[in-house]
């Protein structure tokens, strides 16, 4: 009986009238996934043009990525430019903006991966190691300073001076990715008398990519990166530079949050470690023991276009061909072949009923509470 007056009602009301803009604006607000948008835009005309009008998509594309407004301009999807990259919903006054608003977003939204806590996927070089391989920057990439119960670390050759300065340069899990913060953990030789700890007393970071991209990635895959590589300014493009950090002689995870997000480009992180504290025999020493970069990575789908003279980015989403398409979408006009179109294609009557009941679930609770308030 419950189910025959559902799909009674569904057939001779549509909710977001019956409720009015207001309160269907708060239904909607409560999807989590930009898939779900897609859905909502799929029922019918009328829900459509809410979805578009009311800038659904922009806003829980913001909820999910508020950062992205800190670096990011504009951003360039199927030869269309959306600008200024913002939260406000006032920029577009026609239509044909609106949806190329509505398209931005949801492919961005859809695209992006969650924020995880190492970016790094490869050590690539450190500019001086004091035994190879076993006290390598590779050790690094395992959390923690100790793997099958022996140290993992990596430690600088010694030096005289404690002034010599050493650096650390990884690889990035994308050519970009949108980064918040840095965590460094100090190497303490628990294994040596007083348990010392090699750390730095400053740190900074760098971001950007190589200037011969091909040398370098072959280097990598053969192994035969070295520290000479490091050392060579002429190797590296930095297009991000952050401050100086003071390190703690502490054997924890010290976090160093930017003062904004970076939208490092180029995928390649340099870790540069200025003075040295500890002294073992005549010479001084740096040890790292992990790193990790915390951020956004940006998927290859993206590509930064221009540098804006705000010293904010264009991002263009420029799909893979072998992804864009699926069988439903593929009997569908060439002008509509996009991401978003693939998405809406795939959706069948089924996902759109079922999300429909889900939604009409969704409004009487709500009502039910409201009149549990009166």
């Amino acid at each position: 009986m419950i189910f025959g007056k559902i799909s009674e009602v569904k057939t001779k009301m549509d909710f977001i009238q019956w409720l009015g803009p207001d309160m269907s604006i708060k239904v909607l607000s409560y999807l989590d996934h930009p898939c779900d948008l897609v859905r909502v835009s799929s029922v019918s005309r009328s829900w459509n043009r809410f979805v578009i009008e009311n800038g659904l998509c922009k806003q829980l594309f913001f909820e999910m990525f508020p950062e992205i407004s800190d670096v990011v301009d504009s951003v360039e999807v199927d030869n269309m430019m959306i600008e200024p990259v913002t939260n406000m919903l006032d920029n577009c006054a026609n239509w044909e903006c609106l949806k190329r608003e509505h398209k931005a977003y949801a492919v961005m939204a859809f695209e992006l991966k969650p924020y995880v806590k190492n970016c790094i996927s490869k050590a690539i070089a450190a500019s001086s190691t004091n035994n190879y391989p076993e006290e390598s920057i590779v050790n690094t990439l395992e959390p923690g300073d100790r793997t099958e119960n022996r140290a993992s670390y990596w430690l600088s050759e010694g030096q005289s001076s404690p002034g010599v300065p050493e650096s650390l340069v990884y690889k990035l899990c994308s050519k970009i990715c949108l980064i918040t913060k840095i965590r460094v953990q100090p190497f303490q030789a628990y294994f040596q008398d007083g348990s010392p700890i090699y750390s730095a007393y400053t740190i900074r970071f760098r971001i950007g990519h190589p200037r011969h991209h091909i040398k370098l990635e072959s280097a990598i895959a053969h192994g035969i990166a070295t520290s000479n590589m490091v050392g060579d300014t002429t190797q590296f493009v930095w297009t991000y530079t952050s401050p100086y950090y003071q390190m703690l002689q502490e054997n924890q995870l010290q976090e160093f949050t930017l003062p904004e997000p970076a939208l490092g480009i180029g995928g390649v992180l340099l870790v540069e470690l200025r003075g040295r504290v500890q002294q073992q025999g005549l010479y001084y020493y740096i040890g790292i023991s992990h790193v990790q970069v915390v951020g956004l990575p940006i998927l290859q789908a993206f590509d930064v276009k221009t540098y804006q003279p705000s010293g904010k980015y264009t991002l263009k989403y420029c799909p893979p061909d072998n992804c864009i398409y699926s069988a439903s979408s593929s009997r569908s006009d060439s002008n509509n072949h996009s991401r978003l179109w693939s998405l809406t294609s795939s959706i069948t009557k089924l996902d759109v009923i079922l999300f429909m009941m889900h939604c009409l679930v969704l409004v009487l609770g709500i009502l039910l509470l409201m009149t549990k308030k009166l």
